[in-house]
């Protein structure tokens, strides 16, 4: 079973995908928000393996929204 998740706000958006790996569940992260250039999008996996699929998608979310406000304060630059 797959778990996915979004969070969104007027001009950002988090989702989120999990996947089974070894030893648990990974997740996939999705991110855009828009820029004065227009919309940036960003997508990655997650670093870590959790024993289940709440908790991989919860701290996917968790990661998606730090990465999301710190682009956005310009303290992250890609």
């Amino acid at each position: 079973m797959t778990i996915s998740g979004n969070v969104r706000d007027s001009d950002w958006s988090v989702s989120v995908e999990t996947h089974q790996a070894s030893g648990g569940y990974d997740c996939s992260i999705q991110l855009s928000h828009d820029t004065p250039e227009g919309v940036f999008k960003h997508g990655f996996t997650h670093s870590s393996v959790y024993p289940n699929e709440r908790e991989a998608v919860l701290a996917g979310l968790r990661e998606g929204m730090v990465w999301v406000q710190l682009k956005m304060s310009k303290t992250l630059s890609v």
